[in-house]
């Protein structure tokens, strides 16, 4: 054995602070954000219900059994519903982010312990308590070595969601802090998800938190059986952030007051199906084209960018001003902050491979230009900036100081209701079956999981 390993490592100091935690303790601003997590992703898995990439997703599982995909009639096995509602919740990208992270913590925690529960342990409290860990733990990590992982070519919400799950689940079960501790470490070693999906438009990035919720969930319920994990599966030289990071020197301070303070309060819910970072832009862009700007009157537009969403969302600039197709569209700002300009705004209908294809948005993408802003606080905030330089010389500029959505104006459980009847609506629900739904969601948390009238 190693005689440098720590006495007591990362994973078991954050496993002993889970285990003290009771639902019936948690800050009322946390159990809020739970709700309207919960009211989200449900809304969420049933607009993408008939989407291709559900379809192909539900033809790829074997594993049927007595669990709940939300929208469908077919039941799967606990991971097999995990799987597919965190793809579903993720696959249009209008699910909540962690500014800090950033990372999708909803479509992977709320997915998971929903299965779990459903399956192993059918209470509201045990789900609520389980969601609650799962997300907070999921972004506390993404803040131990910020910007790192997306650096190193791979997804955030893939390799902390594995985590988040994991400990989401294990809560939710009611593991000892050893068995946490095991699950945690097992979980390590099924985190995936790399970002060629950028290259092309491709779909796998939509099922990486599925993945993550269901192999957390796997986790949890192999060391509840006994099987051991190591211990130091974050800080360790083989570890989570050096695999995934290349770094085992990171903030690991950040999970110290983990159950003390929550961060899951600050969580953001997106007004627009699109990457997150290029919301502020929209806004932007939304702005001037009230102020009576016209496309066709503008020269070139310049946006100030944080360098670290320059390879995710800007470049190669050629790709990003013309997507291939309607899902690669959803991480090219300079074709979004277009549309948003255009069309006056952005919704689900704006990242149809038809969509894509106008004339108009794509004209002014193609003014798009922009500059890196080596002040710009990314990812701990999201700003966005459009300076719209006209052909007849004038000059007119918008600011955004903030993520609409997020921490600094965050939606109303108004908003997140309004929301999740649009996503209903899309995808195939009527009123009365959207607002059955959402009685049911109200009361969840408080009672037994029964998931059947979410079927179908």
């Amino acid at each position: 054995m190693d005689a440098k390993l720590p006495q007591i490592s990362v994973a078991q100091h954050l496993a002993e602070r889970i285990v003290a935690l009771r639902a019936d303790a948690l800050p009322a601003a946390v159990r809020q954000k739970c709700e309207d997590l919960l009211i989200d992703v449900v809304g969420l898995c049933v607009t993408a219900r008939h989407e291709d990439y559900i379809k192909s997703a539900l033809a790829g599982c074997d594993d049927d059994g007595p669990c709940t995909a939300i929208g469908h009639t077919r039941t799967l096995s606990a991971a097999g519903a995990a799987f597919i509602n965190g793809t579903a919740a993720h696959g249009e990208d209008f699910d909540d982010t962690f500014e800090g992270g950033p990372v999708h913590a909803g479509a992977v925690i709320v997915p998971a312990v929903l299965a779990a529960c459903e399956r192993h342990r059918p209470d509201g409290a045990a789900a609520l308590l389980g969601i609650a860990v799962g997300t907070e733990a999921m972004c506390r990590l993404s803040t131990v070595v910020p910007k790192a992982v997306h650096k190193a070519g791979f997804h955030p919400t893939a390799i902390f969601g594995v985590m988040g799950a994991a400990a989401g689940v294990s809560a939710a079960l009611g593991l000892n802090a050893k068995q946490i501790v095991d699950a945690l470490g097992i979980a390590g070693s099924f985190a995936s998800g790399i970002i060629e999906y950028l290259a092309e438009g491709a779909w796998t990035k939509r099922l990486h938190p599925g993945w993550a919720a269901q192999s957390g969930l796997r986790a949890a319920l192999l060391a509840r059986g006994g099987f051991l994990g190591p211990r130091t599966v974050f800080e360790g030289v083989h570890g989570l952030f050096h695999g995934f990071a290349h770094t085992t020197a990171g903030d690991y301070g950040a999970l110290d007051d983990f159950g003390k303070r929550w961060v899951t309060e600050t969580l953001a819910f997106k007004p627009y199906p699109c990457g997150t970072m290029a919301h502020p832009y929209i806004d932007c862009a939304r702005r001037l084209a009230a102020r009576g700007v016209k496309p066709g009157d503008v020269k070139e537009l310049i946006c100030e960018v944080a360098e670290g969403t320059v390879h995710r969302l800007w470049e190669p600039l050629a790709a990003k001003q013309r997507p291939p197709n309607g899902y690669a569209a959803k991480f090219a700002t300079p074709f979004i902050l277009a549309t948003g300009f255009v069309r006056g705004g952005v919704g689900l209908d704006a990242f149809t491979d038809a969509a894509v294809r106008d004339e108009a948005v794509l004209a002014l993408a193609a003014k798009v230009r922009y500059v890196v802003d080596p002040k710009n606080p990314y990812p701990n905030n999201f700003t966005g900036h459009i300076r719209a330089f006209m052909t007849d010389g004038q000059v007119f500029e918008e600011r955004q100081p903030h993520f609409r959505g997020g921490a600094h104006e965050p939606l109303t459980r108004v908003d997140i209701e309004e929301k999740f009847a649009l996503n209903a609506r899309h995808g195939g629900w009527d009123a009365a079956r959207a607002t059955s739904a959402l009685t049911l969601l109200a009361k969840l948390y408080d009672g037994k999981i029964d998931l059947t009238s979410l079927r179908g």
